[in-house]
């Protein structure tokens, strides 16, 4: 199998731009305990269904997050009918991944977030003057920035949570990892571990998937889906500059807070 495959599966069905993952080789009162679906509003009746207009106005856009540009997810996301796992209970963390909500919605939009690149202290080296390792250094470091695909979904009745749900039971399932296929790109993932929710929202789960073979060591995704109302929001980052350098990140905050505030 090529290399960092489980990261590349994800990275370029989510969007075009994460394709640059080729470089590396690649419901109470009580806070949410990781992976669980449960939150401060658990028990608050549904909101409305909400129409794919609807949907549209209240997806983060231009000027909602700090330090980031927002705007049409590159490629695309993924058809439903393109992912596929190697083994179907798996699906739904999958799909996360890749942009999609899970279970039956009956109308979604998505929105791509990219960190703004911190202005460099000093001048650029001419790539003539480095070394190999200088040069992947100064690559790993333009790349350290957060690609966040965010999606909302809105379902009729009791859609959303049973949506959650079979998220949620993915993720307890499928901790030893899966492999997976999208558009004829095959990869896995070895581990599936639960992950502290941003605690926004009346329900949510989080979780980060790992390649452990890859030749380039451990390659972390991370993925959130938080319910508010009859409505979720997906969100999966990537961060190829902290994969590279083997620096931890998460599902980015200042995205999940701003798209929450908008779902308020």
């Amino acid at each position: 199998m090529k290399r960092s495959s489980g990261v590349r599966l994800c990275a370029t069905a989510a969007v075009s731009v994460l394709s640059l993952a080729l470089v590396t080789g690649c419901g109470d009162t009580k806070p949410d305990a990781p992976g669980t679906a449960s939150g401060k509003d658990a028990a608050k009746p549904a909101a409305k269904t909400l129409g794919a207009a609807e949907l549209r106005k209240l997806i983060i856009a231009k000027g909602d997050v700090p330090g980031h540009e927002v705007g049409p997810v590159e490629g695309g996301v993924p058809d439903r009918s393109k992912v596929k796992a190697g083994n179907a209970e798996c699906e739904p963390v999958l799909e996360a991944f890749t942009g999609i909500a899970p279970g039956a919605p009956v109308a979604h939009t998505s929105r791509m977030a990219t960190q703004e690149k911190k202005t460099p202290t000093a001048e650029p080296s001419s790539p003539e003057d480095l070394t190999e390792g200088a040069l992947k250094d100064e690559f790993t470091k333009a790349m350290d920035l957060d690609v966040t695909v965010v999606t909302l979904a809105s379902y009729e009745g009791d859609g959303a949570e049973r949506g959650l749900a079979s998220l949620q039971d993915a993720v307890k399932a499928c901790t030893g990892g899966f492999s997976g296929e999208q558009d004829g790109e095959k990869g896995k993932f070895t581990k599936v571990a639960a992950e502290k929710p941003s605690g926004t929202g009346d329900a949510s789960v989080a979780f980060t998937a790992t390649d452990e073979d890859s030749e380039d060591g451990a390659l972390p995704l991370h993925s959130e889906v938080v319910r508010h109302g009859r409505t979720l929001a997906v969100y999966t980052t990537v961060n190829i500059g902290a994969m590279m350098g083997k620096k931890p990140y998460t599902v980015s905050a200042p995205v999940v807070k701003a798209q929450a505030a908008k779902l308020k």
